[in-house]
């Protein structure tokens, strides 16, 4: 059995025992000593454990996958200018992408009314705010006065400079710097080795981790939310099959089919973890090895996406902003909800790597239109569910930008690409890293 199976079915199976466990602690069909044993030794026990040190796991490769093979990809980009031209395509495209996801939001948010009858939600909401970065602060941020602090703090965004500098310097210091490439690029390949070893994990930790979620994830909020999660989900789907897939195929004439089948093992990493940067490994290692993106792309292109590309995001944003419209019965018009597109797009850029962004950009939108960021509160109960499929959509986006900007600069291998034989017995089950991990012999 491949790897991606093992995946999909150790997932399927922690919901379902999540799901059985949270309904036998509920029911107290088995008396509260045992459903104690379950929820104290199982649950917050075994399964948290194995959850948690499957996410470190993956944390731990983020910051040195990241550094090591961005410093390969700027060496290998040998005119300067091109790191210019790179990032300027990669950044637009993910405006682009938040733009069309919020204004798709908002639209499926006014046709279907998810606030509707729901005014007696409105005496139940709490909710205080995060404080936002200022763009000053913002700006200056975005460069390291140390490069150890940010590794140790995990800023990607000061990462990507650093590593930015770095690689166009070695680049260009002539026989040194050769020496210096060759060592990154086979550190960078010891690196692809370890992520591979984790992977032998993955179906163990992505089975605690929703057997974890479900156990404790109650119906109730989803019931009373029903509509407007519904909305939410369908929004996610709608851009990440349909929005993706039209650019896809009209800036680089590729297949969204192809990608959709070979991004699924990250897509599951991802709404296993629902955080992208953890997810960051995978998602590397998939879009070079399986989609044929070049290192010196998807280096660049896939940690950034990770930081500033918040898609789901931005659908969460839209759909609740519609919701607490209706819900409070305020008229926010045409123009407000302009201004909710542009604040949206802005915010995904201004508050990359900021703790708690999402929230963080979701009290800026009702800020900007005046809405009670009291409602906030409303939505959290099924925020974490649909946190997990906004992250998958997430690393969907930020595949697919990958894929347009690699064809665009002649970075893409479109045999490999269009390589339908990837997943088949012959590989030896191959998921990610190109025949240094195969799952049929662990």
């Amino acid at each position: 059995m491949g790897l991606t199976t093992r995946i999909l079915l150790a997932m399927l199976l922690g919901i379902v025992v999540g799901v059985l466990f949270n309904f036998l602690s509920t029911s107290q069909l088995l008396g509260s000593g045992v459903t104690g044993v379950i929820d104290t030794y199982l649950v917050d026990g075994l399964f948290d454990i194995a959850g948690r040190i499957f996410i470190a796991s993956l944390k731990l490769m983020v910051v040195p996958l990241v550094l090591v093979s961005l410093i390969c990809g700027a060496c290998a980009l040998s005119e300067g200018s091109r790191v210019g031209v790179l990032a300027v395509k990669t950044i637009m495209l993910y405006l682009l992408t938040t733009a069309a996801a919020i204004t798709l939001a908002l639209l499926m948010g006014t046709l279907f009314q998810p606030g509707e009858g729901m005014e007696g939600l409105v005496a139940e909401a709490t909710f205080e705010a995060p404080p936002s970065p200022s763009l000053k602060d913002v700006l200056i941020d975005i460069f390291p006065t140390n490069p150890v602090e940010a590794m140790a703090a995990g800023n990607m965004l000061q990462i990507i400079v650093f590593a930015l500098l770095m690689g166009y310097a070695v680049s260009r210091s002539g026989e040194p710097g050769r020496r210096i490439a060759s060592f990154f690029n086979d550190l960078n390949d010891v690196i692809m080795r370890m992520v591979g070893v984790l992977m032998a994990f993955a179906p163990y930790g992505v089975f605690a981790l929703l057997a974890k979620l479900f156990a404790q994830l109650g119906v109730e909020a989803i019931v009373q939310l029903g509509k407007y999660f519904l909305v939410v989900l369908a929004t996610l789907l709608l851009h990440a099959l349909g929005v993706y897939s039209l650019l896809l195929k009209l800036l680089s004439g590729l297949n969204p089919v192809e990608l959709i089948k070979k991004m699924r093992p990250a897509m599951v990493f991802a709404f296993s973890t629902a955080s992208s940067a953890a997810t960051i490994p995978v998602t590397l290692a998939t879009v070079e090895k399986r989609l044929g993106v070049d290192n010196k792309v998807a280096a660049f292109t896939v940690p950034l996406g990770a930081t500033i590309n918040m898609d789901g995001t931005a659908i969460m944003q839209g759909v609740a902003t519609v919701f607490f419209a209706q819900m409070y019965g305020v008229d926010i018009g045409l123009s407000g909800y302009l201004m909710v597109i542009l604040t949206a797009t802005l915010a995904s850029v201004g508050t990359a790597g900021v703790p708690g962004v999402g929230l963080i950009m979701l009290a800026m939108v009702l800020q900007q239109v005046g809405l009670p960021l009291e409602g906030i509160g409303i939505i959290l109960g099924v925020d974490r569910l649909l946190d997990m499929v906004r992250t998958a959509v997430n690393i969907t986006g930020d595949s697919v930008v990958s894929a347009i900007v690699a064809k665009s600069e002649g970075a893409l291998s479109e045999e490999t690409f269009n390589d339908r034989n990837y997943d088949s017995a012959a590989n030896g089950g191959d998921m990610t890293v190109s025949g240094q991990y195969r799952a049929s012999n662990g």
